[in-house]
């Protein structure tokens, strides 16, 4: 077979210089919410437009949110004041435009309350933690106005465009199967507890906690881990897996399937140990999800163990077609594979910012041009809010271990009391549940 590389001209155009400041342009007086590593990738890439002006910023992490204010201080001149808890840095602040990037148990509650403030906001993916907590994030969007861009950049991506056009195009021919998938890493042995300790010196684990579920605290949970708790995130599924199911509604224009079944576990890792002396994660170290639509079929796979060394990609999504099969990854950028033998490969490199490997300045650029001229942004709110609630169906499945029905003109699961249940959960006082 012989390999060639396909190029899209329409890339020159998304991929256009970044939107800076000029004589007149607004900048938004900003304030972030969540200093960890990812919160400041995505302060720093705003600061960089010149559109943006940091303020504030409010961590439960004391240490986190000094370095942070330092770093930024050391970027921009001007040290921010500091918060401990956000809804004072909101009330004494008044920022115009709020990044929230925090566990996922936290997006809905400093969301809402940063648009109910006049605040425009960029927040992480997914957009919360259970479907009911995303359904009142895009009902406060639609009652106050606010502009919502959220973290799913591979949106914008210019590979990621280019095979969208690819597959559009007709290319792939008539599509009956998508298989998203990230496989790999380093839990090949049971997991051992971590020891239940007193939190460090200036972190507020009460309010680092906030709505979810009391547990003690132990250093394998914080800063980094938590998506491996269920209470604070929803596994691998929740993290990755929200990118590659958003690829496939990007592609399909399906709003939901009619239905979800998704299996796994521990079987490497191990039970689950909570007690009042140490504890293990609960995320499951693998885990398959089906999802039904209109006319194809989607599937789901993660592992945390066995490195995917078989196959020639490790990440992404593969459109399975009548004409052939197209990967759409991350680093290897994408390549159709046709089903007659005797026709080229094709493939198109990725183009990503780097270190990290992402399109964050892609993100703030549409999300700037949304702000200027009032109109919602690519990764908008009512878009990734439905990609976002696929993970969650899936992990409802998980938990029942059975199949769940989704009608998707109502948001519900029709009759079945026991899986509704699960579409929002129980908040720790005082804390109160969006609805």
């Amino acid at each position: 077979m012989h390999r060639r590389t396909f190029s899209v001209s329409a890339l020159a155009t998304l991929a256009a210089p970044y939107i800076r400041a000029q004589s007149g342009s607004k900048v938004y007086r900003t304030a972030l919410i969540g200093s960890g590593w990812w919160g400041m990738n995505l302060l720093r890439e705003g600061l960089d437009s010149k559109r943006i002006k940091c303020i504030a910023l409010a961590d439960p992490d004391q240490r986190a949110r000094e370095s942070a204010a330092d770093d930024i201080d050391g970027l921009t001149g001007a040290k921010p004041a500091v918060y401990n808890d956000y809804r004072e840095m909101l009330e004494k602040e008044k920022p115009e435009l709020v990044i929230i990037a925090t566990p996922d148990h936290w997006h809905a509650l400093t969301s809402i309350a940063a648009m109910k403030a006049g605040a425009h906001v960029l927040v992480e993916k997914p957009t919360a933690h259970t479907v009911g907590e995303s359904k009142a994030m895009v009902r406060v969007a639609r009652e106050t106005g606010r502009i919502v861009q959220v973290g799913l950049h591979r949106r914008l991506g210019p590979h990621h465009v280019a095979a969208h056009k690819f597959l559009k195009d007709g290319n792939v021919g008539e599509i009956g199967m998508v298989r998203c998938f990230v496989h790999g890493g380093n839990t090949n042995k049971p997991e051992t507890p971590g020891k239940n300790v007193e939190p460090p010196k200036g972190l507020d684990w009460d309010l680092w906690l906030g709505p979810a579920p009391s547990r003690p605290f132990t250093s394998r949970l914080h800063p980094g881990a938590w998506r491996n708790w269920l209470d604070f995130g929803n596994g691998q599924l929740g993290d990755w897996g929200v990118h590659w199911l958003d690829q496939v509604l990007m592609w399909s224009e399906q709003k939901y399937p009619k239905s979800v079944y998704s299996s796994g576990g521990r079987v490497i890792a191990g039970p689950v140990i909570l007690n009042d002396k140490e504890q293990t994660s609960d995320a499951p170290d693998s885990q398959v999800a089906v999802y039904a639509f209109d006319g194809f079929n989607v599937t789901w796979e993660n592992r945390k163990f066995a490195d995917n060394n078989a196959e020639k990609h490790k990440i992404g999504a593969y459109f399975y077609g009548t004409k052939g099969t197209l990967h759409i990854g991350w680093r290897d950028g994408w390549t159709f594979y046709p089903a007659n033998s005797k026709d080229q490969i094709v493939h198109e490199d990725s183009q990503l910012q780097e270190p990290d490997g992402h399109n964050l300045t892609l993100l703030w650029s549409d999300f700037i041009t949304a702000l200027d001229n009032n109109k919602q942004p690519t990764c908008d709110i009512e878009s990734a809010h439905r990609s976002s609630v696929l993970p969650m169906l899936g992990m409802i499945s998980y938990k029942l271990g059975r199949s769940i029905s989704w009608d998707s003109a109502s948001e519900t699961i029709p009759n079945d009391a026991d899986a509704s249940k699960l579409l929002t959960r129980a908040y720790r006082g005082p804390w109160e549940y969006p609805v």
